[in-house]
Formats: structure tokens, sequence, C-alpha cells
């Protein structure tokens, strides 16, 4: 079934004329004839509307024609307010934020939570391999420098000065 179908048949199931089902949901008298005459097709926002102020229509029969135009009462038994009173229910038993800190460690370091785990735990003590930083004097980065400088067989061929202004210039050996 075609969407242009598909609104013809929502709007007889509304008793409304197209020009009031365009007032009811809010577009253009015109983007309702032009759907229903298969000239454009309909926006997310245009079927979104018609969902919103129609909520017993069924958003897959809307969007692409399969299944049933309204949606089965007996399926969803509850309504939105007792889903809505659900959902505060619980949000109410779900911790916040805050709730999650653990006030006993807070504010300890990393590493004494760690080493506080490690001693309740019963898993071997195994201490991961210390990195040591190697402070480099300049005179030693000076000696690699020249050492890698040391390849003599590398030769420049070309050098490109790009500019700020978006010309560059090129200088070939």
């Amino acid at each position: 079934m075609e969407f242009n179908d598909r609104i013809t048949k929502v709007i007889e199931y509304t008793e409304l004329t197209p020009a009031e089902f365009a007032e009811e949901i809010g577009v253009q008298r015109s983007s309702i004839s032009h759907i229903i005459s298969g000239r454009n097709k309909p926006s997310l926002d245009f079927i979104s509307k018609i969902k919103t102020k129609f909520p017993e229509l069924e958003w897959e029969w809307l969007i692409t024609g399969f299944g049933e135009m309204l949606i089965n009462k007996e399926e969803n038994s509850p309504t939105t307010i007792q889903s809505i009173e659900e959902v505060k229910s619980v949000k109410k038993t779900l911790p916040d934020l805050f709730s999650l800190i653990d006030d006993e460690n807070f504010g300890k370091e990393e590493n004494e939570l760690k080493s506080q785990k490690n001693n309740n735990s019963s898993e071997s003590n195994i201490s991961a391999p210390s990195i040591e930083k190697k402070n480099i004097a300049d005179s030693q980065r000076l000696e690699n420098f020249d050492e890698k400088q040391d390849n003599s067989s590398k030769k420049i061929k070309r050098i490109v000065f790009f500019y700020q202004d978006g010309t560059f210039e090129t200088y070939e050996n």
C-alpha cells in the first residue's frame, strides 16, 4: 500500500476533511493535497505529527504499510499514565550518581585502593614491572642526533615552502 493510500485511510478513520486533518496535525492544506495525489513524499516530521496527534496508529503500518493500522488495545493494556507511573517508580529505585560513590574510600589515592584490594584478595600478588624514566642530558641528545645524520647516502631532492596566503615555492636540487 502506497503512503498516499495510508494517509487517505487515516483521514477517513479520523472522519475529518483533508483541510481539517491538515489543521489538526499542524501542516498546510497543500502538503496534504500533494501527498494524497502522490506528488510529494512525506517527511519524518509530517509522519511524527500524525503519530503525535493520533497515538492509536501503529508506527510500522504508518511508515511501511505492514501490519495493522491501529494498535491492538489488548497487547498494550497499560495506559500511558500507568506507563509513566511505572517509569517514575523505577527511577526512584535506581541509585543516583553520588550514591554510587563509596564514602569510605572517597578521596583515597588509586594506589591505596589497589593495595587494599590486593591485600584482601586471594590472588597472587604480582607486581607490575616498574618503568624508569631516564633523564637525557642535552649533550646526549646531540650525540644521538649526530649518529643519525651520519647517513651520507641520502640527499635532498626538493624543498617546498608553503605560505599563509596559499602560495608556495619549490626548490629542487
